[in-house]
């Protein structure tokens, strides 16, 4: 399965992601897939990112290229809410996202 197909696969079914980025690994709760001019990205939460509280919780925004070893987990994931979830850029164009 491609790292594409798996992404879109755990955004679908709101599952966890396991994947290398900048050479470490993390675990990743994918919200959207979107373009921006031609290239891939995941907006996910760090599930492993020590937040100072809930509230700060918030998606970062990954290049598809720069993720490795891409695996769906079986765990699932609660969205952030729906006000949370917004493009990084106004000229990013959206794929997919657990909004739809």
């Amino acid at each position: 399965m491609t790292q594409e197909r798996t992404i879109i696969e755990a955004i679908v079914l709101r599952r966890t992601i396991c994947a290398e980025y900048n050479g470490g690994e993390m675990l990743l709760a994918p919200h959207r897939m979107f373009s921006r001019h031609g290239e891939l990205f995941v907006s996910a939460l760090n599930l492993r990112k020590n937040w100072r509280s809930e509230e700060e919780r918030r998606l970062g925004h990954f290049k598809l290229d720069g993720l490795s070893n891409t695996a769906m987990m079986q765990d699932a994931f609660e969205p952030l809410p729906a006000n949370e979830n917004v493009l990084p850029r106004e000229t990013d164009e959206e794929v997919l996202s657990v909004y739809a």
